[in-house]
């Protein structure tokens, strides 16, 4: 009764709970402000930083060096110094001086801070700008370039509308390419595999038997993936359902056929863990899944070529997306059919069948 259990608790546990730990959106960043000036205009760029969701306000540090102290103590992740005049400065226009320093230990951490104050700086910056100028002016005397910003896709820049359909083809790898691995292999420690190579079963006949339920299973997760992304994050695709189904299958039979390679092969179930422990730790790092595949260097990028979890990936993100059809994704298409008929081929070959 436990393999029931997880079919069903594991796709719920995984998407109700990674999208919300795995995001690359940052907040509460620990700040810590040297103001020099204490004055309304410094107070209300601090209220103006603190209120935007993203920082928190430590400490307010009499001087830099002591400021720095919580940076080394771990307690601040940024300092922001005020200098003295900074308001008078501002209003005789001369313009306003400040020191943003970050704890760059982890790099990604301290330069999307960073890019968070300076935005929030500036937009602080344009407020001051509007006040002074003279209220007779309906032109500003300052020609300014104006954008129009639109972000297509994903408009509010929800980092779980990217994450839920990526951890949706991670959850189909782990069952439906653990599971047919340990299969085989389990019935071979039980000693039922005796019988079943003496029986007149044919081969291929042996491994389709083996594929049949777990491409039932995976259907069953998508499935419980696809309702937990509507109820939970309201997400429904661009596209159709059938495009999903349709690249859902041949992936299973994909990642299934990979599995009952490793099971073939296996001789033991530690072994046969080991192994997919191994190509689910290679897979899940080259699909993109945290870090885009443009990003990575050349000879990676051709790896991820031959990772099928990759151009899965690529198919649930373009339809839930942007709405892709099939003949858009015809080249994820061809990839994983190939991948499907050599990973099965394989593992009817490798199956050694004794009478």
């Amino acid at each position: 009764m436990f393999l029931p259990k997880m079919i069903f608790m594991f796709p719920i546990m995984v998407l109700m709970v990674f999208p919300w730990a795995a995001s690359y959106e940052i907040k509460n960043l620990n700040l810590s402000v040297v103001d020099n000036d204490h004055s309304p205009y410094s107070q209300q760029l601090i209220q103006k930083i603190t209120s935007s969701g993203y920082f928190k306000l430590t400490d307010i540090s009499s001087n830099y060096e002591t400021a720095l102290k919580s940076i080394e103590s771990k307690q601040a992740d940024i300092i922001l110094e005020i200098p003295s005049n900074f308001e008078k400065n501002l209003i005789n226009k001369q313009g306003g001086k400040l020191m943003i320093s970050a704890n760059a230990v982890n790099g990604m951490k301290g330069g999307i801070g960073m890019t968070y104050l300076n935005s929030i700086i500036a937009d602080y910056n344009q407020g001051i700008m509007e006040e002074m100028q003279p209220a007779t002016s309906s032109i500003s005397t300052i020609p300014t370039i104006q954008l129009d910003t639109q972000y297509r896709f994903n408009q509010h820049l929800n980092y779980r509308v990217f994450m839920v359909p990526a951890l949706m083809v991670m959850i189909l790898t782990l069952i439906c390419g653990f599971l047919p691995a340990v299969s085989i292999v389990f019935e071979k420690e039980l000693g039922t595999m005796e019988q079943i190579n003496v029986s007149p079963v044919p081969k291929i006949i042996f491994i389709l038997a083996k594929l049949i339920p777990f491409w039932i299973i995976g259907f069953i997760v998508i499935t419980i993936g696809f309702t937990i992304a509507w109820l939970v994050y309201g997400l429904v695709p661009a596209g159709l359902f059938s495009t999903l189904y349709l690249f859902t299958a041949i992936y299973i039979l994909t990642v299934s056929g990979l599995g009952l390679v490793i099971s073939n092969y296996a001789s033991t179930l530690q072994q046969a863990m080991f192994i997919v422990f191994f190509f689910m730790l290679l897979f899940i790092m080259l699909s993109g899944l945290y870090t885009p595949i443009d990003s990575m260097p050349e000879w990676a990028k051709w790896l991820a070529a031959f990772n099928p979890l990759k151009h899965f990936m690529v198919v649930l993100r373009s339809v839930y997306l942007k709405g892709s059809n099939p003949i858009q994704l015809i080249n994820e298409m061809l990839a994983l059919l190939g991948f499907a008929l050599f990973f099965n081929t394989w593992a009817v070959l490798s199956y050694r069948k004794s009478s």
